[in-house]
């Protein structure tokens, strides 16, 4: 008989489950509770009875993920995790210490079918979706990993998040849930290129996390050389799902902003911005671009980075430029993940 993972069961199967071995249902509880813990092993979820251990063991079992490489920075504290998938597959996760406390950015799945210009995440397409459970184990495997506990999760590793929303809304769910990680959802944020079905969808959620929107142009000619997807959902129909999801949630939406030399860098790109943006309740986050070996696109120096920030603030719009992490690793999202399956 196929075992069955606990892991990838809700309470309320898992109730069902532990009514099926006629036991009472506070045991499912329990059993919950140590999963989240980072406890795989019926033997040492002290609180269940022998017998119950004994037909846990003929029955079921709890799914993990396991590291397989990890990186650690000298400079910030930051750490990269790829982790193995039961599958063979294998996804990336980061750790990073901020004042505020420790944020874990996490993929929704393996590889991308995006198609970013500049990213090294899609390059081999999309493998698959991610379960939901999966994405919670990242988190998992990384308070066990480092014993500190997460605060923050942005899904904004490899995949494109909003193409896998029933799971990645049951991600969420657990990540709140007070019997798992009991983390606020305003301390929640899921990055999209801009999928405008998906967007209007999670805006009627009433999850009040945070909405990081890939937008890296301020107009559809830079934007559908950059992101193919653009092309189906052009920015002015991106921009009034963002208004729908600002006035529903009544969220601030982040917008994230990779800076490209001499592609999406100038002072005309600002103002264009600027006026793109005016009257929105947002935030730009402004990327210096990771380069990707193989492809062509360049960092845009501190100078004009600098000044695209102050055109951006002098025209009252908030901006910063993102902190960047783990400098010392070069590995951003995708790389790790790419270098080790062509070797």
């Amino acid at each position: 008989m196929e075992k069955t993972n606990l892991k990838s069961l809700t309470l309320t199967q898992m109730e069902e489950f532990i009514k099926q071995l006629g036991e009472p249902v506070y045991r499912a509880k329990q059993i919950f509770k140590w999963i989240y813990k980072g406890q795989t092993e019926f033997e040492k979820m002290t609180d269940l009875s022998k017998d119950l251990i004994a037909r846990l063991k003929d029955c079921a079992y709890v799914g993990k993920i396991d590291i397989y490489k990890k990186y650690e920075s000298e400079i910030d504290e930051t750490t990269k995790y790829v982790f193995a998938l039961e599958d063979g597959q294998m996804v990336e996760s980061v750790k990073m210490k901020y004042s505020f406390g420790t944020t874990a950015c996490i993929s929704s799945q393996v590889g991308c079918s995006m198609g970013c210009a500049f990213c090294a995440s899609t390059e081999g397409g999309m493998v698959r979706n991610l379960a939901w459970w999966e994405m919670a184990d990242e988190v998992i495997a990384i308070e066990k990993d480092s014993n500190v506990k997460i605060s923050r999760v942005v899904v904004m590793g490899s995949g494109e998040p909003l193409l896998n929303y029933d799971e990645l809304i049951q991600f969420l769910r657990i990540l709140n849930s007070p019997l798992a990680f009991n983390i606020s959802y305003r301390r929640l944020t899921v990055s999209t290129c801009g999928i405008v079905p998906k967007i209007i969808r999670l805006a009627e959620e009433g999850l009040p996390i945070t909405l990081a929107v890939s937008l890296h142009a301020p107009n559809d000619d830079i934007r559908s050389s950059l992101m193919p997807i653009n092309e189906r959902y052009p920015i002015l129909q991106l921009l009034d799902a963002c208004k729908y999801y600002i006035m529903k949630t009544k969220r601030r939406i982040t917008f994230e902003y990779i800076l490209i030399s001499d592609i999406n860098d100038t002072e005309q790109c600002a103002c264009e911005l600027s006026n793109l943006l005016k009257d929105l309740l947002c935030h730009v986050n402004l990327i210096p671009l990771n380069p990707v070996e193989g492809k062509k696109f360049k960092k845009s120096d501190d100078s004009r980075i600098r000044k695209f920030e102050q055109i951006l603030l002098n025209n009252g719009i908030s901006a910063t430029v993102r902190r960047e992490m783990g400098s010392d690793i070069n590995a951003a999202c995708g790389q790790l993940r790419r270098s080790l399956l062509v070797r």
